[in-house]
């Protein structure tokens, strides 16, 4: 497994524990030294546990050295990141230098099989890297290239690998598709999840599937602000319309916009490939910048309420994660509505479960802005409390507490958790994305 990021470390690890033995490799030194001291550079629910059981077992095992690595696996999984460049494309260099260190060690078949998300006609570019570092060492050896797109949702991995919903293979080998399926096997015992197709529809698979689910959550937030200035609820339309069964529930939760590691990547990337190919999704173009801004929606009700000019004001936030159930702080919209209320003038007392350590390395010594040990801690003294990620513990909080600790009786309510009547009836203002 090359690589122990967010994908990597999940995949490994839950490889290892329906029997398979194996290494995983990065070049972070650092990393490597946290897991083989026995802890996990990310959060997951569950994975430290399914860690801690297969190293044990020694079935799981983590290094730096690229020759072990090699020599290790008949199955090479690229994981590595493919961050975006300026232009919004993927980032490809460290996905093509894994391929090539596969290539300069090779000695016996392979199948290296892409599970980073990666542009389409990307399995070319890792084979033809492949076979020139091989043509550089005057040998001939086989190997074949897959793509394997992973489909894990942060907070929810661990139980999303071991029961797959789908399992995408792309490819033209078939040694390499059989190779693949025995390798899923235990993962679909009930019935056959898997879909093999060509190698360049598995790559667009992914980039489909996440600028659908973007699509969707984007759509909501528009609908969610028109909702606000029609006097409707949107909570009330969320759920007329998502007892279609050709609409479904998921992704219907409007917000403060979408974050982390793959929607904001994924979107901008699929964007830059179809430009590149003279074909520029409107959609998705769309689909962005509604999310960018929906990002300051938040702010603006902020503004709207106590004034442009917010010195001398603080904020409670709960939340900083941009999501629950990880610390996974990429594109999250708090780093958006910290800076924003920050550069009014206001502090910033901060509060989330997990993500915390992940924030300070994210914002930095930001003036104004510090963090508190609990939820209420954050509220003493504020003049409002903003919520921003929807962890379990804000669900149901004592709003008569609340009321009595906040300077103001005001909260900004980001991610509709709370029923507005109910807020109200504690004698606190409720402001929310779309609910009335």
């Amino acid at each position: 497994m090359i690589g122990t990021g967010y994908v990597g470390l999940v995949t490994g690890t839950c490889l290892a524990e329906v029997g398979n033995d194996v290494l995983c490799l990065d070049v972070d030194a650092r990393k490597i030294a946290i897991l083989n001291g026995g802890g996990v550079p990310i959060h997951e629910p569950g994975l430290e546990a399914m860690i801690r059981r297969n190293v044990e077992a020694g079935r799981l095992r983590f290094t730096t050295d690229v020759d072990l690595a090699v020599r290790h696996g008949t199955l090479q999984f690229i994981a590595v990141g493919t961050p975006p460049d300026e232009d919004g494309s993927a980032d490809m260099q460290y996905v093509i230098e894994a391929a090539r260190n596969v290539g300069r060690r090779m000695t016996d078949w392979k199948i290296v099989v892409d599970k980073s998300t990666v542009p389409v006609g990307t399995a070319d570019r890792v084979r033809d890297a492949i076979r020139e570092e091989l043509a550089r060492r005057g040998v001939d050896v086989p190997f074949a290239v897959v793509s394997n797109p992973e489909f894990l949702k942060e907070g929810a991995a661990v139980e999303d690998f071991m029961k797959p919903d789908r399992v995408v293979i792309g490819a033209d080998d078939e040694r390499a598709v059989q190779a693949l399926r025995a390798v899923y096997a235990p993962f679909q015992r009930s019935h056959d999840r898997v879909i093999v197709m060509d190698v360049r529809s598995a790559e667009l698979t992914k980039y489909a599937a996440n600028a659908m689910l973007a699509t969707r959550i984007s759509f909501m937030n528009e609908l969610a602000n028109l909702a606000d200035r029609l006097g409707a609820d949107i909570e009330a339309v969320r759920r007329g319309i998502g007892s279609d069964p050709r609409i479904g529930w998921h992704f219907l939760y409007p917000g403060v916009g979408y974050g982390g590691s793959c929607f904001p990547k994924d979107v901008k990337a699929l964007q830059h490939t179809a430009t590149m190919h003279g074909h520029p999704l409107k959609l998705l173009g769309a689909v962005d910048a509604v999310n960018e801004a929906q990002k300051r929606v938040l702010v603006d009700k902020i503004v709207a309420r106590l004034g442009a000019d917010l010195s001398g004001r603080t904020f409670a936030l709960w939340g900083l994660a941009f999501k629950p159930n990880t610390d996974d702080m990429r594109e999250a919209p708090s780093l958006v509505i910290v800076e924003a209320l920050t550069s009014r003038g206001a502090d910033v007392v901060a509060y989330d479960p997990v993500a915390m350590p992940e924030a300070k390395r994210a914002f930095g010594d930001r003036p104004g802005l510090s963090y508190a040990s609990g939820p209420m801690a954050a509220a003493r003294g504020a003049d409002a409390l903003v919520v921003v990620t929807e962890w379990t513990e804000f669900r149901s909080p004592d709003f008569d507490e609340l009321k009595r600790v906040l300077k103001l009786p005001l909260v900004f309510d980001g991610r509709n958790l709370y029923e507005p009547a109910l807020v109200r009836a504690a004698g606190l203002e409720h402001f929310s994305i779309g609910r009335h």
